[in-house]
């Protein structure tokens, strides 16, 4: 049976664990053949030998543009083209305005907002030689709706559902789509090494998990397989007429507010 990614390429960044690893497992599985990037060089080359030949991994610090050529160059000699990005990889840090330095909010926007620039940038020339693709960005719901102690993460989401309209807008002409991803949370791995001190991680965790009644009950795993498969969909001809949009994975979040005891509750 065909999968759904057959015949495509693509590089998934922040894949050695959480989101990207579920996101570049499920490419796989439909086909595609994945380069996996990150910083986490044990942890990604485990990923790739588990995936088996269709992946391969290379250490990329998305906010290196040495490292973004190598990684493009990695996938086009090893695979004959590229096809698709996800920009996934990211990181955060929970404190107050007042309390955030200059240089905890430009590493945060480094990683998170210049990262995925410089991406979209590296992979513009080898999918105008394949004839299009496809580029995904993983931005939040903090992108959409502010929550305190995100200062720097909110700024670098809302950033990057601005460049994925940009990039769609400048891109299209070559076959090149690009959309946006929110989703709710990627899980406790993002964000305890980036918590403050005291502060529960199981706490921080459920931070980014605030979901509708409905939803109780699905694991860690569950939320990030869902993830993944929007961007599969992304990735996929299925998506042939979505471009510049943003696709929320949020369990109905940005929908508006529940208030048990009101009606309809």
């Amino acid at each position: 049976m065909a999968g759904r990614l057959d015949g495509k390429v693509a590089l998934v960044t922040g894949a050695a664990r959480g989101t990207g690893e579920a996101t570049a497992r499920r490419f796989a599985a439909e086909g595609a053949r994945v380069v996996v990037g990150d910083v986490l060089d044990e942890l990604g080359e485990k990923t790739a030998k588990e995936i088996g030949d269709a992946a391969c991994f290379v250490h990329l610090d998305v906010t290196s543009e040495s490292d973004w050529e190598r990684a493009v160059e990695t996938a086009v000699e090893r695979f004959g083209k590229l096809d698709v990005l996800v920009n996934n990889a990211g990181i955060l840090k929970m404190m107050a305005i007042e309390d955030t330095s200059l240089d905890d909010f430009q590493r945060v926007v480094a990683v998170n907002q210049v990262g995925p620039f410089l991406g979209m940038r590296a992979v513009v020339a080898p999918m105008k030689a394949a004839g299009g693709g496809s580029i995904v960005n993983i931005s939040s719901i903090d992108g959409h709706m502010g929550m305190n102690g995100t200062v720097a993460y909110a700024s670098s989401k809302f950033a990057v559902r601005g460049m994925t309209r940009v990039g769609a807008l400048e891109l299209g002409r070559f076959g090149i789509r690009v959309n946006a991803v929110c989703p709710e949370g990627g899980g406790i791995d993002m964000v305890k090494p980036f918590i403050p001190e005291g502060f529960d991680p199981e706490v921080a965790d459920s931070l980014g998990h605030r979901r509708l009644a409905s939803q109780k009950g699905r694991s860690s795993a569950d939320r990030r397989d869902d993830i993944a498969k929007m961007v599969t969909f992304l990735a996929s001809d299925d998506s042939a007429s979505c471009t510049g949009a943003d696709f929320y994975v949020d369990s109905g979040n940005s929908a508006g507010r529940l208030i048990k005891g009101m009606p309809g509750s």
